[in-house]
């Protein structure tokens, strides 16, 4: 899941440096240095994706503008799989990761609490009952506002 950013990767005339293009704007107008894995704080894109670039151990240095990124290499390292990691940088799912299951993210409240939406709810248990159990009450009401309208207008 995630998207996959398009890249390409473009030569340089300076020996030890590579240069990528991406189709996402990494810094808007503005130009970023990262001369170490120090300078890559915050939650900025650009930030993130030089901690990424940084953790490969082929980066002495970073620079980036709009959607380009100018990688200074570390000496005797390649360009190899760089290009991957620009690629992937917002991609939080994988092929062959396990995703989690929904019952994981069940907030404690709900998943040791009262039935949501009390007796008049839904009556009757199994199913309907695990659905009030894990859907919150003001939506449990919104779905039953909104079947209601349909049912008044469609018969």
């Amino acid at each position: 899941m995630g998207q996959q950013v398009a890249v390409v990767s473009k030569p340089s005339s300076l020996p030890g440096v590579v240069r990528f293009e991406a189709n996402r704007n990494l810094t808007g107008q503005g130009h970023e240095l990262f001369r170490s894995l120090d300078d890559a704080v915050g939650p900025r894109p650009s930030a993130a994706l030089a901690r990424q670039l940084f953790a490969t151990g082929h980066v002495a240095a970073l620079h980036m503008y709009g959607n380009i990124i100018t990688v200074d290499l570390a000496k005797g390292s390649t360009a190899e799989g760089l290009d991957v990691v620009v690629r992937d940088m917002y991609q939080y799912w994988k092929p062959g990761m396990q995703p989690p299951a929904f019952e994981d993210v069940v907030p404690a409240e709900v998943a040791g609490g009262e039935v949501a939406g009390g007796e008049g709810a839904g009556g009757g248990g199994g199913a309907d009952a695990e659905y009030l159990r894990l859907v919150p009450p003001t939506l449990v009401e919104r779905s039953r506002a909104a079947l209601a309208k349909w049912r008044a207008t469609h018969g």
